[in-house]
Protein backbone atom coordinates (compact mmCIF):
# COMPACT_ATOMS: atom_id res chain seq x y z
CA UNK A 1 0.00 0.00 0.00
CA UNK A 2 2.87 2.33 0.84
CA UNK A 3 4.46 1.74 -2.58
CA UNK A 4 1.12 2.39 -4.28
CA UNK A 5 0.74 5.71 -2.46
CA UNK A 6 4.27 6.70 -3.48
CA UNK A 7 3.50 5.85 -7.12
CA UNK A 8 0.28 7.84 -7.07
CA UNK A 9 2.09 10.78 -5.45
CA UNK A 10 4.88 10.67 -8.04
CA UNK A 11 2.45 10.46 -10.96
CA UNK A 12 0.40 13.36 -9.60
CA UNK A 13 3.44 15.58 -9.01
CA UNK A 14 4.85 14.71 -12.45
CA UNK A 15 1.59 15.66 -14.14
CA UNK A 16 1.74 19.04 -12.43
CA UNK A 17 5.22 19.78 -13.78
CA UNK A 18 5.02 18.09 -17.20
CA UNK A 19 5.47 20.22 -20.28
CA UNK A 20 2.29 21.45 -21.94
CA UNK A 21 1.45 22.41 -25.48
CA UNK A 22 0.54 25.97 -24.51
CA UNK A 23 3.53 26.79 -22.32
CA UNK A 24 6.39 24.69 -23.72
CA UNK A 25 5.76 22.86 -26.98
CA UNK A 26 3.72 25.03 -29.36
CA UNK A 27 6.55 27.49 -29.92
CA UNK A 28 8.93 24.67 -30.89
CA UNK A 29 6.45 23.35 -33.43
CA UNK A 30 5.94 26.85 -34.84
CA UNK A 31 9.68 27.27 -35.33
CA UNK A 32 10.67 23.81 -36.59
CA UNK A 33 7.58 22.00 -37.95
CA UNK A 34 4.81 24.26 -39.20
CA UNK A 35 6.69 25.66 -42.20
CA UNK A 36 5.60 22.39 -43.87
CA UNK A 37 2.82 21.24 -41.53
CA UNK A 38 0.14 23.88 -42.02
CA UNK A 39 -3.18 23.76 -43.85
CA UNK A 40 -2.32 23.88 -47.54
CA UNK A 41 1.34 23.06 -46.92
CA UNK A 42 3.28 20.23 -48.51
CA UNK A 43 3.12 18.01 -45.40
CA UNK A 44 0.22 15.54 -45.31
CA UNK A 45 -1.33 17.04 -42.16
CA UNK A 46 -1.14 20.33 -40.21
CA UNK A 47 0.48 20.66 -36.78
CA UNK A 48 -0.51 24.23 -35.98
CA UNK A 49 -2.79 23.48 -33.01
CA UNK A 50 -2.99 21.08 -30.09
CA UNK A 51 -6.07 19.41 -31.61
CA UNK A 52 -4.26 18.89 -34.92
CA UNK A 53 -1.11 17.51 -33.30
CA UNK A 54 -2.29 15.03 -30.67
CA UNK A 55 -3.78 12.40 -33.06
CA UNK A 56 -0.28 11.91 -34.50
CA UNK A 57 1.52 11.66 -31.15
CA UNK A 58 2.93 8.16 -31.71
CA UNK A 59 4.13 8.91 -35.24
CA UNK A 60 5.67 12.21 -34.11
CA UNK A 61 7.48 10.49 -31.23
CA UNK A 62 8.99 7.88 -33.56
CA UNK A 63 10.00 10.45 -36.18
CA UNK A 64 11.69 12.75 -33.67
CA UNK A 65 13.26 10.00 -31.59
CA UNK A 66 14.80 8.49 -34.75
CA UNK A 67 15.92 11.92 -36.02
CA UNK A 68 13.78 11.61 -39.15
CA UNK A 69 11.90 14.83 -38.45
CA UNK A 70 12.33 17.71 -38.78
CA UNK A 71 14.31 16.82 -41.93
CA UNK A 72 17.79 18.29 -41.65
CA UNK A 73 20.56 16.14 -43.19
CA UNK A 74 23.66 18.23 -42.31
CA UNK A 75 25.71 17.52 -39.22
CA UNK A 76 25.46 20.75 -37.18
CA UNK A 77 28.58 19.89 -35.19
CA UNK A 78 30.58 20.24 -38.42
CA UNK A 79 29.33 23.60 -39.76
CA UNK A 80 26.58 26.19 -39.14
CA UNK A 81 23.97 27.11 -41.74
CA UNK A 82 21.20 29.64 -42.21
CA UNK A 83 17.59 28.58 -41.60
CA UNK A 84 18.52 25.49 -39.54
CA UNK A 85 15.33 23.53 -38.84
CA UNK A 86 16.81 20.79 -36.65
CA UNK A 87 15.84 20.36 -33.01
CA UNK A 88 18.52 21.13 -30.45
CA UNK A 89 18.87 18.62 -27.56
CA UNK A 90 16.74 20.69 -25.17
CA UNK A 91 13.94 21.09 -27.73
CA UNK A 92 14.00 17.38 -28.53
CA UNK A 93 13.82 16.44 -24.84
CA UNK A 94 10.93 18.85 -24.26
CA UNK A 95 8.86 17.47 -27.12
CA UNK A 96 9.55 13.82 -26.30
CA UNK A 97 8.71 14.35 -22.62
CA UNK A 98 5.49 16.09 -23.61
CA UNK A 99 4.52 13.21 -25.89
CA UNK A 100 5.38 10.65 -23.19
CA UNK A 101 3.27 12.55 -20.65
CA UNK A 102 0.18 12.21 -22.82
CA UNK A 103 0.33 15.54 -24.75
CA UNK A 104 -1.31 17.80 -22.12
CA UNK A 105 -2.61 21.04 -23.57
CA UNK A 106 -2.33 23.32 -20.57
CA UNK A 107 -4.25 26.58 -20.54
CA UNK A 108 -5.32 27.41 -24.14
CA UNK A 109 -5.14 31.11 -23.34
CA UNK A 110 -1.39 30.68 -22.78
CA UNK A 111 -0.81 29.36 -26.30
CA UNK A 112 1.63 31.65 -28.13
CA UNK A 113 0.25 33.34 -31.24
CA UNK A 114 1.12 31.15 -34.25
CA UNK A 115 3.10 32.14 -37.35
CA UNK A 116 1.24 33.27 -40.47
CA UNK A 117 1.77 31.53 -43.81
CA UNK A 118 0.80 32.49 -47.33
CA UNK A 119 0.37 29.95 -50.14
CA UNK A 120 1.06 32.62 -52.74
CA UNK A 121 4.18 34.55 -53.63
CA UNK A 122 6.25 35.85 -50.75
CA UNK A 123 8.39 38.27 -52.75
CA UNK A 124 5.81 39.58 -55.22
CA UNK A 125 5.42 39.48 -59.00
CA UNK A 126 9.09 39.98 -59.89
CA UNK A 127 10.45 40.78 -63.35
CA UNK A 128 10.21 37.42 -65.13
CA UNK A 129 7.83 34.52 -64.53
CA UNK A 130 8.31 31.12 -66.15
CA UNK A 131 5.62 28.49 -65.59
CA UNK A 132 5.62 24.84 -66.56
CA UNK A 133 2.59 23.40 -68.40
CA UNK A 134 -0.07 21.70 -66.29
CA UNK A 135 1.18 18.20 -65.57
CA UNK A 136 -0.49 15.18 -64.01
CA UNK A 137 1.69 13.21 -61.61
CA UNK A 138 2.36 9.63 -62.76
CA UNK A 139 3.67 8.56 -59.35
CA UNK A 140 2.25 5.23 -58.28
CA UNK A 141 1.52 3.86 -54.82
CA UNK A 142 5.07 2.46 -54.71
CA UNK A 143 7.10 4.73 -57.01
CA UNK A 144 7.92 8.43 -57.40
CA UNK A 145 7.71 10.52 -60.55
CA UNK A 146 10.69 12.63 -61.78
CA UNK A 147 10.15 14.88 -64.80
CA UNK A 148 11.99 17.78 -66.44
CA UNK A 149 10.60 20.75 -68.36
CA UNK A 150 12.82 22.85 -70.65
CA UNK A 151 11.15 26.26 -71.03
CA UNK A 152 12.13 29.41 -72.94
CA UNK A 153 12.77 32.52 -70.88
CA UNK A 154 12.30 34.90 -73.83
CA UNK A 155 14.56 37.28 -71.95
CA UNK A 156 15.50 39.96 -74.53
CA UNK A 157 18.75 41.04 -72.86
CA UNK A 158 21.16 39.91 -70.17
CA UNK A 159 19.99 40.66 -66.62
CA UNK A 160 21.39 40.17 -63.13
CA UNK A 161 19.30 38.09 -60.70
CA UNK A 162 18.92 39.22 -57.11
CA UNK A 163 16.22 36.76 -56.02
CA UNK A 164 14.47 33.62 -57.26
CA UNK A 165 11.21 32.27 -55.86
CA UNK A 166 9.65 28.93 -56.74
CA UNK A 167 5.87 28.77 -56.34
CA UNK A 168 4.59 25.18 -56.32
CA UNK A 169 1.37 24.82 -58.28
CA UNK A 170 0.26 22.09 -55.89
CA UNK A 171 1.94 22.30 -52.47
CA UNK A 172 0.65 18.87 -51.50
CA UNK A 173 2.57 16.99 -54.21
CA UNK A 174 5.68 19.04 -55.11
CA UNK A 175 8.38 17.31 -53.11
CA UNK A 176 11.26 19.17 -54.69
CA UNK A 177 12.04 21.34 -57.69
CA UNK A 178 15.51 22.14 -59.05
CA UNK A 179 15.90 25.18 -61.31
CA UNK A 180 18.64 25.31 -63.93
CA UNK A 181 19.60 27.96 -66.48
CA UNK A 182 20.96 26.86 -69.86
CA UNK A 183 22.37 29.70 -72.00
CA UNK A 184 22.69 27.36 -75.01
CA UNK A 185 19.01 26.31 -75.20
CA UNK A 186 20.06 22.71 -75.74
CA UNK A 187 17.91 20.94 -73.09
CA UNK A 188 14.77 18.96 -73.93
CA UNK A 189 11.63 18.24 -71.93
CA UNK A 190 11.37 14.74 -70.48
CA UNK A 191 7.98 14.09 -68.90
CA UNK A 192 7.41 10.52 -70.06
CA UNK A 193 9.76 8.09 -68.36
CA UNK A 194 9.32 9.31 -64.79
CA UNK A 195 13.05 9.09 -64.07
CA UNK A 196 14.49 12.44 -65.18
CA UNK A 197 16.92 13.47 -62.44
CA UNK A 198 18.24 16.59 -64.20
CA UNK A 199 18.75 18.46 -67.49
CA UNK A 200 19.69 16.59 -70.65
CA UNK A 201 22.64 18.95 -71.28
CA UNK A 202 25.74 19.63 -69.21
CA UNK A 203 25.50 23.29 -70.30
CA UNK A 204 22.72 23.88 -67.75
CA UNK A 205 23.72 25.34 -64.37
CA UNK A 206 21.75 24.78 -61.18
CA UNK A 207 20.79 28.10 -59.57
CA UNK A 208 17.98 27.31 -57.12
CA UNK A 209 16.24 24.46 -55.35
CA UNK A 210 12.89 24.11 -53.62
CA UNK A 211 12.13 21.64 -50.86
CA UNK A 212 9.25 21.79 -48.36
CA UNK A 213 9.94 24.49 -45.83
CA UNK A 214 12.64 26.18 -47.90
CA UNK A 215 12.66 29.90 -48.56
CA UNK A 216 13.29 31.83 -51.78
CA UNK A 217 16.86 32.35 -52.92
CA UNK A 218 17.47 35.96 -51.93
CA UNK A 219 20.95 37.39 -52.23
CA UNK A 220 22.18 40.39 -50.22
CA UNK A 221 21.16 43.43 -52.27
CA UNK A 222 22.25 46.53 -50.37
CA UNK A 223 25.37 47.99 -48.81
CA UNK A 224 27.70 46.65 -47.61
CA UNK A 225 27.12 43.61 -49.84
CA UNK A 226 25.31 43.55 -53.20
CA UNK A 227 25.38 40.18 -54.95
CA UNK A 228 23.85 38.91 -58.18
CA UNK A 229 23.77 36.03 -60.69
CA UNK A 230 23.91 36.85 -64.41
CA UNK A 231 21.18 35.38 -66.62
CA UNK A 232 22.10 35.60 -70.33
CA UNK A 233 19.56 36.76 -72.91
CA UNK A 234 17.19 34.08 -74.24
CA UNK A 235 18.35 31.57 -71.64
CA UNK A 236 16.42 28.36 -71.19
CA UNK A 237 14.90 27.63 -67.78
CA UNK A 238 14.87 23.95 -66.84
CA UNK A 239 12.62 22.72 -64.04
CA UNK A 240 13.42 19.27 -62.64
CA UNK A 241 10.37 18.17 -60.66
CA UNK A 242 9.86 15.39 -58.11
CA UNK A 243 6.36 14.10 -57.26
CA UNK A 244 6.16 11.54 -54.42
CA UNK A 245 4.54 8.13 -54.45
CA UNK A 246 0.79 8.18 -54.04
CA UNK A 247 0.30 11.46 -55.91
CA UNK A 248 -0.91 9.82 -59.14
CA UNK A 249 -3.68 11.76 -60.86
CA UNK A 250 -3.02 15.07 -59.10
CA UNK A 251 -2.09 18.11 -61.19
CA UNK A 252 0.66 20.69 -60.83
CA UNK A 253 1.85 23.78 -62.68
CA UNK A 254 4.81 25.12 -60.73
CA UNK A 255 6.31 28.48 -61.66
CA UNK A 256 9.55 30.29 -60.94
CA UNK A 257 9.76 34.07 -60.48
CA UNK A 258 13.00 35.95 -61.12
CA UNK A 259 13.77 39.35 -59.58
CA UNK A 260 16.42 41.42 -61.38
CA UNK A 261 18.48 44.45 -60.51
CA UNK A 262 17.65 47.49 -62.64
CA UNK A 263 19.64 47.53 -65.90
CA UNK A 264 22.96 49.22 -65.36
CA UNK A 265 22.96 48.70 -61.56
CA UNK A 266 26.47 49.31 -60.25
CA UNK A 267 28.41 47.78 -57.39
CA UNK A 268 26.94 44.28 -57.82
CA UNK A 269 29.42 41.47 -57.22
CA UNK A 270 28.95 38.44 -59.45
CA UNK A 271 27.99 35.17 -57.77
CA UNK A 272 28.62 31.96 -59.69
CA UNK A 273 26.93 28.61 -59.26
CA UNK A 274 28.80 25.54 -60.45
CA UNK A 275 29.32 21.83 -59.73
CA UNK A 276 32.77 22.42 -58.28
CA UNK A 277 33.34 18.84 -57.15
CA UNK A 278 32.26 16.02 -59.45
CA UNK A 279 33.23 12.53 -60.53
CA UNK A 280 31.86 10.88 -63.68
CA UNK A 281 34.19 7.89 -63.94
CA UNK A 282 33.17 5.59 -61.10
CA UNK A 283 31.36 2.26 -61.08
CA UNK A 284 29.29 0.87 -58.20
CA UNK A 285 29.51 -2.94 -58.20
CA UNK A 286 26.46 -4.89 -57.02
CA UNK A 287 26.27 -6.04 -53.39
CA UNK A 288 28.98 -3.62 -52.26
CA UNK A 289 29.37 -0.38 -50.35
CA UNK A 290 31.71 1.81 -52.42
CA UNK A 291 33.56 5.02 -51.61
CA UNK A 292 33.91 7.65 -54.35
CA UNK A 293 36.04 10.78 -54.12
CA UNK A 294 36.44 14.03 -56.02
CA UNK A 295 39.00 16.84 -55.88
CA UNK A 296 39.24 20.39 -57.17
CA UNK A 297 41.52 21.43 -58.74
CA UNK A 298 42.85 18.16 -60.11
CA UNK A 299 46.37 19.33 -59.26
CA UNK A 300 47.65 22.19 -57.16
CA UNK A 301 45.24 24.48 -55.31
CA UNK A 302 42.67 27.10 -56.25
CA UNK A 303 44.47 30.04 -57.90
CA UNK A 304 42.94 32.93 -55.91
CA UNK A 305 40.97 33.52 -52.72
CA UNK A 306 37.26 32.67 -53.00
CA UNK A 307 34.25 33.37 -50.80
CA UNK A 308 31.88 30.39 -50.47
CA UNK A 309 28.22 31.18 -49.81
CA UNK A 310 26.52 27.78 -50.00
CA UNK A 311 26.95 24.09 -50.66
CA UNK A 312 24.64 21.56 -52.33
CA UNK A 313 25.75 17.89 -52.13
CA UNK A 314 23.96 15.76 -54.72
CA UNK A 315 23.71 12.01 -55.17
CA UNK A 316 20.88 9.67 -56.12
CA UNK A 317 19.19 6.70 -54.47
CA UNK A 318 22.32 4.72 -53.59
CA UNK A 319 23.99 7.68 -51.89
CA UNK A 320 24.59 7.04 -48.19
CA UNK A 321 26.86 9.84 -46.96
CA UNK A 322 28.96 12.74 -48.20
CA UNK A 323 31.71 14.82 -46.61
CA UNK A 324 32.89 18.04 -48.29
CA UNK A 325 35.91 19.95 -47.03
CA UNK A 326 39.02 21.84 -48.08
CA UNK A 327 42.67 21.54 -47.10
CA UNK A 328 44.21 24.99 -46.78
CA UNK A 329 47.86 25.76 -47.63
CA UNK A 330 48.69 25.65 -43.91
CA UNK A 331 47.01 22.19 -43.70
CA UNK A 332 44.03 23.50 -41.71
CA UNK A 333 40.66 22.01 -42.66
CA UNK A 334 37.95 24.18 -44.22
CA UNK A 335 34.74 22.49 -43.08
CA UNK A 336 31.96 22.78 -45.68
CA UNK A 337 29.37 20.06 -45.04
CA UNK A 338 29.00 16.62 -43.51
CA UNK A 339 25.87 14.64 -44.42
CA UNK A 340 26.14 11.39 -42.45
CA UNK A 341 22.80 10.00 -43.69
CA UNK A 342 22.06 11.27 -47.19
CA UNK A 343 18.42 11.33 -48.27
CA UNK A 344 17.60 11.95 -51.93
CA UNK A 345 14.18 13.27 -50.96
CA UNK A 346 15.63 16.09 -48.83
CA UNK A 347 18.24 18.04 -50.76
CA UNK A 348 18.86 21.77 -50.85
CA UNK A 349 21.37 24.58 -51.07
CA UNK A 350 22.70 25.10 -47.56
CA UNK A 351 23.79 28.72 -47.09
CA UNK A 352 26.37 29.32 -44.41
CA UNK A 353 25.62 31.57 -41.47
CA UNK A 354 28.88 33.35 -42.28
CA UNK A 355 30.69 33.41 -45.62
CA UNK A 356 33.48 30.83 -45.74
CA UNK A 357 36.86 31.95 -47.11
CA UNK A 358 38.79 29.48 -49.29
CA UNK A 359 42.36 30.75 -49.44
CA UNK A 360 44.41 30.56 -52.62
CA UNK A 361 46.12 27.18 -52.68
CA UNK A 362 43.22 25.40 -50.94
CA UNK A 363 42.32 21.98 -52.35
CA UNK A 364 38.63 21.06 -52.17
CA UNK A 365 37.59 17.45 -51.53
CA UNK A 366 34.40 15.41 -51.48
CA UNK A 367 34.10 11.86 -50.19
CA UNK A 368 30.90 9.86 -50.69
CA UNK A 369 29.73 6.36 -49.89
CA UNK A 370 27.18 4.42 -51.95
CA UNK A 371 25.24 1.40 -50.76
CA UNK A 372 24.48 -0.84 -53.72
CA UNK A 373 23.23 -3.77 -51.68
CA UNK A 374 19.82 -5.34 -51.25
CA UNK A 375 19.91 -3.95 -47.71
CA UNK A 376 19.45 -0.44 -49.11
CA UNK A 377 15.68 0.04 -49.16
CA UNK A 378 16.05 2.82 -51.75
CA UNK A 379 17.95 0.65 -54.23
CA UNK A 380 15.96 0.79 -57.51
CA UNK A 381 17.31 -2.61 -58.61
CA UNK A 382 16.38 -5.95 -57.05
CA UNK A 383 18.67 -7.82 -57.23
CA UNK A 384 21.36 -5.12 -57.32
CA UNK A 385 23.22 -4.50 -60.59
CA UNK A 386 26.30 -2.48 -61.50
CA UNK A 387 25.43 1.24 -61.54
CA UNK A 388 27.27 3.98 -63.45
CA UNK A 389 27.14 7.79 -63.45
CA UNK A 390 24.24 9.33 -65.37
CA UNK A 391 21.45 11.89 -65.33
CA UNK A 392 18.51 9.59 -64.58
CA UNK A 393 17.45 8.72 -61.06
CA UNK A 394 18.32 5.03 -61.50
CA UNK A 395 21.88 6.11 -62.43
CA UNK A 396 24.15 7.75 -59.88
CA UNK A 397 25.80 11.11 -59.43
CA UNK A 398 28.63 12.49 -57.34
CA UNK A 399 28.35 16.30 -57.50
CA UNK A 400 28.71 19.21 -55.11
CA UNK A 401 27.33 22.56 -56.26
CA UNK A 402 28.37 25.82 -54.64
CA UNK A 403 27.46 29.50 -54.75
CA UNK A 404 30.76 31.36 -54.70
CA UNK A 405 32.51 34.60 -55.69
CA UNK A 406 35.98 36.08 -55.70
CA UNK A 407 37.02 37.06 -52.20
CA UNK A 408 37.11 40.66 -51.01
CA UNK A 409 38.60 41.69 -47.66
CA UNK A 410 36.07 41.32 -44.85
CA UNK A 411 33.78 38.81 -46.62
CA UNK A 412 34.20 36.26 -43.83
CA UNK A 413 32.82 38.78 -41.31
CA UNK A 414 29.44 39.12 -43.06
CA UNK A 415 26.47 37.44 -41.43
CA UNK A 416 24.47 36.01 -44.34
CA UNK A 417 21.44 35.41 -42.09
CA UNK A 418 21.05 39.11 -41.39
CA UNK A 419 21.85 40.33 -44.90
CA UNK A 420 19.52 37.84 -46.58
CA UNK A 421 16.68 38.69 -44.20
CA UNK A 422 17.15 42.37 -45.01
CA UNK A 423 16.90 41.63 -48.74
CA UNK A 424 13.75 39.55 -48.24
CA UNK A 425 12.06 42.35 -46.35
CA UNK A 426 13.00 44.91 -48.99
CA UNK A 427 11.37 42.77 -51.69
CA UNK A 428 8.16 41.91 -49.87
CA UNK A 429 5.19 43.86 -51.08
CA UNK A 430 2.66 45.38 -48.74
CA UNK A 431 -0.47 43.30 -48.28
CA UNK A 432 -3.52 44.12 -46.16
CA UNK A 433 -4.28 41.92 -43.17
CA UNK A 434 -7.19 41.62 -40.79
CA UNK A 435 -7.03 44.66 -38.51
CA UNK A 436 -7.74 43.20 -35.06
CA UNK A 437 -5.72 45.93 -33.40
CA UNK A 438 -5.21 49.60 -34.15
CA UNK A 439 -1.53 49.90 -35.06
CA UNK A 440 0.10 53.29 -35.52
CA UNK A 441 2.15 54.57 -37.12
CA UNK A 442 2.14 51.91 -39.81
CA UNK A 443 4.60 52.00 -41.51
CA UNK A 444 6.76 52.91 -38.50
CA UNK A 445 10.37 53.91 -37.99
CA UNK A 446 11.50 53.13 -34.43
CA UNK A 447 8.43 52.47 -32.30
CA UNK A 448 4.90 51.26 -32.97
CA UNK A 449 1.77 51.61 -30.81
CA UNK A 450 -0.73 48.75 -30.55
CA UNK A 451 -4.17 49.72 -29.23
CA UNK A 452 -7.69 48.38 -28.91
CA UNK A 453 -10.75 49.16 -26.80
CA UNK A 454 -12.40 45.86 -27.75
CA UNK A 455 -11.23 44.16 -24.55
CA UNK A 456 -12.44 43.84 -20.97
CA UNK A 457 -10.69 43.80 -17.63
CA UNK A 458 -9.25 40.33 -16.98
CA UNK A 459 -8.79 39.43 -20.65
CA UNK A 460 -5.57 37.55 -21.40
CA UNK A 461 -3.53 38.82 -24.35
CA UNK A 462 -0.41 37.58 -26.14
CA UNK A 463 1.11 39.35 -29.14
CA UNK A 464 4.16 38.04 -31.02
CA UNK A 465 6.00 39.39 -34.05
CA UNK A 466 7.02 37.04 -36.87
CA UNK A 467 9.03 37.75 -39.99
CA UNK A 468 7.97 36.81 -43.51
CA UNK A 469 9.43 33.28 -43.19
CA UNK A 470 7.43 32.41 -40.07
CA UNK A 471 10.36 32.92 -37.68
CA UNK A 472 9.63 34.59 -34.36
CA UNK A 473 11.15 38.07 -34.03
CA UNK A 474 9.92 39.20 -30.61
CA UNK A 475 7.19 38.87 -28.00
CA UNK A 476 5.35 42.12 -27.37
CA UNK A 477 3.06 40.63 -24.72
CA UNK A 478 2.94 37.16 -23.15
CA UNK A 479 -0.19 36.22 -21.20
CA UNK A 480 -0.77 39.88 -20.30
CA UNK A 481 -3.87 40.47 -18.15
CA UNK A 482 -5.82 43.53 -19.26
CA UNK A 483 -6.62 46.12 -16.61
CA UNK A 484 -9.68 48.15 -17.55
CA UNK A 485 -11.35 48.22 -20.96
CA UNK A 486 -8.40 49.29 -23.10
CA UNK A 487 -5.17 47.64 -24.26
CA UNK A 488 -2.14 49.77 -25.14
CA UNK A 489 1.16 48.07 -26.04
CA UNK A 490 4.35 49.23 -27.73
CA UNK A 491 6.90 47.44 -29.92
CA UNK A 492 10.27 49.13 -30.15
CA UNK A 493 11.15 47.50 -33.47
CA UNK A 494 13.75 45.22 -31.89
CA UNK A 495 14.23 41.46 -31.93
CA UNK A 496 14.64 39.14 -28.95
CA UNK A 497 18.34 40.03 -28.74
CA UNK A 498 17.61 43.76 -28.47
CA UNK A 499 18.76 44.50 -32.02
CA UNK A 500 16.80 46.76 -34.36
CA UNK A 501 15.05 44.70 -37.04
CA UNK A 502 15.55 45.38 -40.73
CA UNK A 503 13.00 47.30 -42.73
CA UNK A 504 10.25 45.27 -44.36
CA UNK A 505 6.97 43.50 -43.64
CA UNK A 506 6.26 41.71 -40.33
CA UNK A 507 3.25 39.89 -38.90
CA UNK A 508 1.61 40.57 -35.55
CA UNK A 509 0.14 37.26 -34.38
CA UNK A 510 -2.46 37.82 -31.67
CA UNK A 511 -4.12 35.62 -29.03
CA UNK A 512 -6.94 37.21 -27.01
CA UNK A 513 -8.53 34.70 -24.63
CA UNK A 514 -7.66 31.88 -27.02
CA UNK A 515 -9.03 33.63 -30.13
CA UNK A 516 -6.29 33.93 -32.77
CA UNK A 517 -5.84 36.61 -35.44
CA UNK A 518 -3.05 38.38 -37.28
CA UNK A 519 -2.19 41.50 -39.23
CA UNK A 520 0.73 42.95 -41.15
CA UNK A 521 2.93 45.86 -40.15
CA UNK A 522 5.71 47.62 -42.03
CA UNK A 523 9.06 48.83 -40.73
CA UNK A 524 10.54 51.73 -42.74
Amino acid sequence: MKHLLLLVSFTFSYSLTAQTWSDDVAEIFYEKCTKCHYTGGVAPFPLMTHAETTPFAIAIYDAINQNEMPPWPPNNDYQSYSHDRSLDPAEKTTVLNWLTAGTPEGNPANTPPPPVYSNGSLLGNGDLEVQMPTYMSKATASGDDYVCFALPSNLPSERVIKAIEIIPGNLEIVHHALIYIDPTNSCVTDSVGGDCGGPSSNNASLVMGYTPGSTPLTLPTSAPLKLGVTMPANSQVVMAMHYPEGSYGQFDSTKVIFHFYPPGETGVRQVSTAPILQNWSFVLPPDQVTEVTAQYPASGGIPVDYSLLSVFPHMHLLGESMLVYGIKPNNDTLKLIDVPHYDFEWQDFYFYKNIQKADAGTILHAKSTYNNTSGNLHNPNNPPIAVYPGLNTADEMMITYMHFMQYAPGDETYNLDSLINLSVNILIQDENGVATLNVYPNPFDNEMNIYTNQVSSGDQVSVSVFDSKGTMVNKVACNYIVQGDELHLKWNGQNLRGQAVDRGVYFLSININGVLSHQRVIKH
